[in-house]
Protein backbone atom coordinates (compact mmCIF):
# COMPACT_ATOMS: atom_id res chain seq x y z
CA UNK A 1 0.00 0.00 0.00
CA UNK A 2 1.49 3.38 -0.99
CA UNK A 3 2.30 5.90 1.69
CA UNK A 4 1.15 9.45 0.97
CA UNK A 5 2.12 12.67 2.73
CA UNK A 6 0.88 16.21 2.37
CA UNK A 7 3.30 18.94 1.35
CA UNK A 8 3.45 20.07 4.99
CA UNK A 9 3.94 16.56 6.43
CA UNK A 10 6.72 15.54 4.04
CA UNK A 11 9.46 17.88 5.41
CA UNK A 12 8.77 16.76 8.99
CA UNK A 13 9.49 13.16 7.95
CA UNK A 14 12.37 14.08 5.61
CA UNK A 15 14.07 17.31 6.78
CA UNK A 16 16.31 17.47 3.70
CA UNK A 17 13.25 18.76 1.81
CA UNK A 18 11.65 22.12 2.58
CA UNK A 19 8.02 23.02 2.04
CA UNK A 20 9.02 25.78 -0.38
CA UNK A 21 11.28 23.44 -2.31
CA UNK A 22 8.52 20.86 -2.65
CA UNK A 23 6.04 23.49 -3.78
CA UNK A 24 8.50 24.60 -6.45
CA UNK A 25 8.97 21.03 -7.66
CA UNK A 26 5.20 20.55 -7.78
CA UNK A 27 4.64 23.87 -9.57
CA UNK A 28 7.12 22.79 -12.26
CA UNK A 29 6.07 19.13 -12.28
CA UNK A 30 5.36 19.03 -16.03
CA UNK A 31 8.77 20.39 -17.01
CA UNK A 32 10.86 18.41 -14.48
CA UNK A 33 9.23 15.00 -15.04
CA UNK A 34 7.63 14.74 -11.62
CA UNK A 35 4.12 14.58 -13.15
CA UNK A 36 5.13 11.70 -15.42
CA UNK A 37 6.48 9.76 -12.44
CA UNK A 38 3.04 9.70 -10.79
CA UNK A 39 4.46 10.91 -7.48
CA UNK A 40 1.94 13.74 -7.15
CA UNK A 41 -1.63 12.73 -6.33
CA UNK A 42 -4.43 15.28 -6.37
CA UNK A 43 -7.76 14.77 -4.62
CA UNK A 44 -9.74 17.94 -5.20
CA UNK A 45 -7.49 20.73 -3.96
CA UNK A 46 -5.44 18.44 -1.72
CA UNK A 47 -1.98 17.60 -3.04
CA UNK A 48 -0.38 14.40 -1.78
CA UNK A 49 3.07 12.99 -2.41
CA UNK A 50 3.46 9.27 -3.04
CA UNK A 51 6.70 8.75 -1.13
CA UNK A 52 7.95 5.66 -2.98
CA UNK A 53 7.38 7.23 -6.41
CA UNK A 54 8.88 10.53 -5.29
CA UNK A 55 12.11 8.89 -4.16
CA UNK A 56 12.22 6.79 -7.35
CA UNK A 57 11.96 10.08 -9.28
CA UNK A 58 14.77 11.58 -7.17
CA UNK A 59 16.98 8.59 -7.98
CA UNK A 60 16.17 8.89 -11.69
CA UNK A 61 17.25 12.54 -11.56
CA UNK A 62 20.50 11.50 -9.92
CA UNK A 63 21.19 8.89 -12.60
CA UNK A 64 20.38 11.35 -15.39
CA UNK A 65 23.01 13.80 -14.09
CA UNK A 66 25.62 11.06 -13.60
CA UNK A 67 25.52 9.99 -17.28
Amino acid sequence: MPIHSTVKQFPTKYPAYTTGGLRSLIFNEHSNGLAKSGAIVRIGRKVLIDEAKFFAWVESQNKAVAK
